[in-house]
């Protein structure tokens, strides 16, 4: 099925979030729609969708124009999506997450979850899914969740579909795995529109890639074209893709962990006996693949955890037992790996999100009164200082691109004065841009005496990044090795394999 946009026009009271965009997929194509976060991307894709009412411009599928009222229009005329956030159902099954909105009835009235389950291994087969369709969703890896959706809309045999930044949660062997979904989606002659700001897989998967900048198409580019050049034509200006920072010069060890072990409410351990250390002025990365005590570990630090053992120390301070206001006010920022759930509240202002950390204390409340003004002028500041695009700073943080809420994120924790900086997948989602905005302000905290935890899942970025570099496997330390260690010998240590040399 062919899909074209002629024209699409969308407002958002003064802002134009597209402005008269033309795109064209043909079957057995892979087009990617290229373009830094809150370029338009998504909004196009939610008015393709049925989510969003085109002001101007039209919608064809093989030449006939559609007026969709809705997302159930769209699944009707053959479009599916995969969203960015799942839109699954945390606590119903596979199964019953395929049915809702399209339920059946058998013999008595009662739903027909076989037919369910069939569907769900019928097309599970097809693509080497393997997925249970009597599994529950909040069970499930992020990674297969993702497959959930995809076997949603293939059920309702969807022509053209639509990844919205599919990778921005998955880890790097996930994203490879999806690339291979794509292609054998497009060699069973489906459309597909891939929307990402990640150059690597654009280059990898796309045969078409269409740029757009601040609401418009600013041009085509091939999937041979370099990252420097498809970076330029997404930002507007040049690119550097690299991090350039000074040789560490550590202080004296500022975080001291000692023999820490994270376990939960039913006895599961997840972080088990680690003990390192980072001196201050310095930046250790920790790597692994998701769901190997990385979040737990992070999160103990800042005392989001119950079950927790060992020694904690900041600058000769036990942190261990403490309440998580005790630790933030220590000096401890934390960026969240869910900025979402972790990191703002969607309904609060941007201002608002700005001072959540600091909402007890002078410079914005003085004397049980919050200073508005104050407020006011500090999220304006921080606004124009991170670059982040918005029509205000009183604008809901839950309107905001997926990269503008962790500018804000990041912002509100290097605003402050810090003692550690705790980054979990800082630039998760992010596009390249801002990734390397985000780069300089942690290496800038760095270079200002501040110890720095990251934990990504991008080797790239632990690779630009670190000073030491430590691989987590199962919740015990394979190694910590320096910044330099090459990708394979990291690769391999994420397996738990320790190669010769390395000292856990």
């Amino acid at each position: 099925m062919k899909l074209e946009l002629r024209n699409i026009t969308k407002r958002f009271g003064s802002l134009v979030a597209n402005d008269r965009i033309n795109l064209t997929v043909e079957p057995g194509e892979i087009h990617a729609l290229l373009g830094e976060n809150g370029a338009g991307k998504s909004t196009l894709m939610n008015v393709l969708y049925g989510l969003y009412d085109a002001d101007e411009g039209e919608i064809f599928l093989d030449g006939k124009a559609q007026d969709f009222n809705g997302p159930g229009d769209a699944i009707a005329a053959g479009i599916g999506m995969v969203h960015q956030h799942f839109m699954l159902v945390p606590v119903f099954t596979v199964a019953e997450n395929l049915m809702l909105g399209h339920e059946e009835t058998g013999f008595g009235g009662r739903l027909d979850l076989d037919k369910a389950r069939e569907r769900v291994r019928e097309i599970s087969e097809r693509f080497g899914f393997n997925l249970d369709p009597d599994r529950v969703i909040e069970d499930l890896p992020v990674g297969v969740q993702q497959r959930v959706e995809i076997v949603k809309a293939l059920s309702h045999d969807a022509q053209v579909l639509v990844f919205d930044e599919p990778t921005a949660v998955l880890t790097p062997a996930e994203t490879d795995e999806l690339m291979g979904i794509m292609r054998q989606l497009r060699e069973e002659g489906k459309a597909i529109v891939f929307i990402t700001h990640k150059l690597r897989e654009v280059r990898e998967v796309a045969d078409k890639i269409t740029v757009i900048r601040l609401g418009k198409v600013v041009g085509e580019a091939s999937p041979t074209a370099t990252n420097a050049e498809l970076a330029s034509m997404m930002v507007g200006r040049p690119v550097e893709l690299t991090v350039h920072k000074d040789p560490v010069k550590p202080g004296p060890e500022a975080l001291v962990v000692k023999d820490l072990t994270v376990h939960d409410a039913l006895g599961n351990i997840h972080v088990d006996h680690i003990s390192f250390t980072i001196n201050a002025g310095e930046i250790v990365c920790v790597a692994g693949v998701q769901g190997n005590g990385q979040t737990e570990l992070t999160e103990a630090l800042v005392g989001l955890q119950d079950h927790v053992s060992g020694s904690i120390t900041l600058n000769g301070t036990e942190l261990v037992g403490k309440s998580v206001r005790h630790i933030l006010d220590s000096g401890v920022g934390f960026i969240p790996e869910d900025r979402q759930s972790d990191g703002l509240v969607g309904e609060f202002t941007i201002a608002e999100n700005m001072m959540l950390n600091r909402s007890f204390a002078e410079p914005f409340v003085r004397r049980g009164s919050l200073q508005l003004d104050t407020l006011h002028d500090f999220a304006e500041q921080k606004v124009a200082e991170y670059d982040v695009r918005t029509p205000s700073a009183q604008t809901p943080a839950g309107n905001l691109s997926g990269g503008n809420q962790q500018k804000v994120v990041v912002a509100r924790e290097l605003s402050r004065e810090l003692k550690l900086m705790v980054a979990a997948q800082p630039t998760r989602g992010v596009d390249v841009g801002s990734i390397e905005f985000i780069h300089k302000q942690i290496v800038a905290a760095r270079d200002a005496g501040i110890p720095v935890l990251v934990v990504s899942t991008e080797l790239d970025e632990v690779s630009a990044l670190a000073d030491r570099i430590m691989v987590l496997y199962r919740g015990h330390i394979v190694g910590i090795v320096p910044g330099d260690t090459p990708r394979e010998v990291l690769g391999l240590m994420m397996t738990g394999e320790r190669p010769e040399g390395v000292v856990a």
